[in-house]
């Protein structure tokens, strides 16, 4: 259950016109507003003046699907972010980016300059990336496997980690009466050498107002919870029960310990696509109207791909073969694989019934009705163990994020479940996190204090 006076958190995960692949197709849509930069400006203020914790950018060095289904052009997050903290004041900004086809030195210092540009509010989304399709971009016949995706993972974050130590808080001194800037013993190499990466360092980016970004996992296979009980200290994923995120919270918090962690260091928020209306109708008729817009034969061809069967075995009015692949033969998204076969199973979908379920959230947890049942729903979960928060992801957008925002915020609020004000300027104060301690100080000092 949860702990008294304990409140949520909210991130909003902006994707150009809405996560649901037909929202581009309302007469009120601009199709193209994924490239506009003033789009997610007012997105991000939208956000802003609900006093959410964060906004969010996904991110593949590929193309997201099929050109023809849904819109597929995209900025670059990190870019984005820096156009995003040019307009807003305190809310989070946290965008995704690979180990697999990245180098530490590079995202460190990228990540390391928007936590300074911002004042403190950036994130970083560590995703693995599955896929041959971006494989075939860095020059690499097929994706490495799951298991060495996530053993690179976890060595880049550990080299990230080191880089971002690797200036002291106060190396800085910028005194021009003795002329020295900064004082060279508390700028240092940091010497890696391992299986992946061979980097000397140190960052040429000062240590930033965070001490190094927020960190963001998304990953719900076991190496994926093994790497965000380790690492992170704000979990996305994807749960369609209550019983199965509550599952997942216990297992996660549980790993967490294990590794040495508090478990309230790691903040799970669950996805959710809310679809609001006034009344039940209303919110059912939005529902259907972009359910309507999708179009059958571009979301077989998606749904194909991800379950590695052909689209010819997939007939839309039929359940899902019975001779599917097994989680242990997938080398992509095995967690999402394994929750979209579960959701078809459980509730015995058609092809095509299945695909109208997935076109909101690709797998997420869609919900449609007035903003009292939208909060219900968030409470509920909150309370029984099953999320810290969530991650909102509105089918359309603006509309979505504005109607959550001027609706479902007052009642989450009216029930002491969500701040009325922000309560510190970076985004580790929003998630009520410490600043971390630089790991090359701590150990200095302490040999300074014992004489070594």
């Amino acid at each position: 259950m949860s702990t008294p006076g304990r409140t949520l958190h909210l991130n909003a995960f902006l994707m150009s016109t809405g996560h649901h692949e037909a929202s581009w197709r309302l007469p009120e849509s601009d199709p193209v507003a994924g490239t506009d930069v003033r789009h997610f400006q007012n997105l991000a203020t939208i956000a802003e003046r609900g006093r959410f914790d964060s906004v969010f950018f996904a991110d593949s060095p590929v193309i997201f699907g099929d050109v023809g289904r849904r819109p597929a052009g995209r900025l670059e997050p990190t870019v984005l972010l820096t156009a995003l903290a040019a307009v807003t004041e305190k809310i989070g900004l946290i965008a995704t980016a690979s180990t697999t086809y990245n180098d530490p030195y590079n995202l460190a210092r990228r990540f390391a300059s928007v936590d300074v540009v911002s004042g403190g509010r950036a994130g970083w989304n560590v995703v693995t990336t599955a896929g041959p399709d971006a494989a075939r971009n860095f020059g690499i016949d097929d994706q490495p496997s799951h298991a060495a995706r996530y053993e690179r993972a976890a060595e880049f974050l550990d080299v990230a980690g080191k880089l971002w130590d690797s200036w002291d808080d106060d190396a800085v001194i910028a005194d021009k009466e003795s002329g020295v800037w900064a004082d060279p013993h508390r700028v240092r190499p940091i010497n890696h050498a391992g299986k992946h990466f061979s980097v000397q360092g140190p960052l040429n980016v000062p240590r930033s107002p965070q001490g190094y970004p927020l960190l963001v996992q998304a990953g719900s296979s076991d190496d994926g919870k093994d790497l965000a009980a380790r690492y992170a200290e704000a979990v996305f994923t994807a749960q369609q029960t209550l019983g199965d995120a509550q599952a997942f919270y216990s297992d996660l918090k549980g790993r967490a310990a294990a590794a040495g962690r508090d478990p309230e260091g790691i903040k799970i928020l669950p996805g959710i696509v809310p679809v609001i209306g006034s009344t039940e109708s209303e919110a059912r008729k939005l529902d259907q109207q972009l359910e309507d817009l999708i179009k059958p034969e571009y979301a077989r061809a998606q749904l194909a791909k991800t379950l590695r069967v052909d689209p010819a075995d997939l007939a839309l009015d039929r359940q899902l073969p019975a001779d599917l692949p097994n989680e242990d033969e997938i080398e992509g998204a095995k967690s999402r694989y394994t929750l979209i076969v579960q959701l078809a199973r459980r509730e015995n979908l058609t092809v095509r019934q299945l695909i109208a379920r997935l076109g909101g959230g690709r797998g997420h947890r869609t919900f449609t009705g007035t903003p009292e049942q939208v909060a219900d729903a968030i409470e509920l979960w909150f309370r029984n163990g099953a999320a810290d928060g969530f991650n909102i992801m509105p089918a359309v957008l603006p509309s979505g994020l504005e109607a959550f925002v001027d609706h479902v915020v007052p009642v989450l609020r009216a029930r002491g479940l969500f701040r009325n004000e922000y309560t510190g300027n970076t985004l580790r104060e929003h998630y009520g996190l410490a600043r971390p301690l630089n790991r090359y100080s701590g150990a200095l000092a302490a040999a300074g204090a014992s004489g070594a």
